[in-house]
């Protein structure tokens, strides 16, 4: 283990949550030691219970993927749920795909462009698309290809190419 990986783990281990986070992190993508996606849910969760945002959001992640703990919609929004009401942009667009598809929650068009305005109006490319493609089908809210032409728009801007496909066409 190297020294900056012993040191983390030294803070993680005391309690610290940014430190729990950063040594999940490490364990989910193998960066310092071999990736352990059982390791990564188990610092994600120390830190996500001390109210950690980035290790709830991850955590979603992983319930949603099947890393390191079994497939779990239900868990998935749970915890996006927590991460997305401290404003993370991800874990809000996650939750709008969760309700779009009725994965861990009834479907449920209305907040899924709920959460897709969040994130959004946050920068989030992919809600920025998502929610054109919401007011181009007229999903959860009224048809409005105006609006929806606008975030693919906004969407295009940051190079979402399903967006910049869509304009063309359009």
């Amino acid at each position: 283990m190297n020294e900056v990986v012993r040191q983390l783990a030294l803070a993680a281990e005391q309690g610290h949550a940014n430190a729990q986070f950063s040594l999940g992190s490490m364990y989910m993508d193998g960066h310092g030691v071999s990736q352990d996606h059982v390791r990564a849910v188990e610092w994600f969760r120390k830190s996500a219970n001390q109210g950690y945002a980035d290790a709830q959001f991850n955590l979603g992640v992983m319930y949603q993927n099947d890393h390191g703990v079994s497939q779990d919609h239900v868990r998935a929004v749970e915890w996006y749920r927590k991460s997305a009401n401290q404003g993370h942009a991800d874990a809000q667009y996650n939750l709008g795909v969760m309700y779009q598809n009725g994965h861990g929650v009834s479907q449920d068009h209305v907040r899924a462009v709920e959460w897709y305005r969040k994130s959004a109006n946050k920068g989030n490319a992919g809600a920025q698309y998502n929610l054109g493609v919401m007011y181009w089908n007229g999903h959860g809210v009224s048809q409005d290809h105006v609006r929806a032409v606008e975030w693919f728009t906004k969407a295009a801007n940051q190079g979402h190419a399903n967006a910049q496909k869509v304009l063309d066409r359009v």
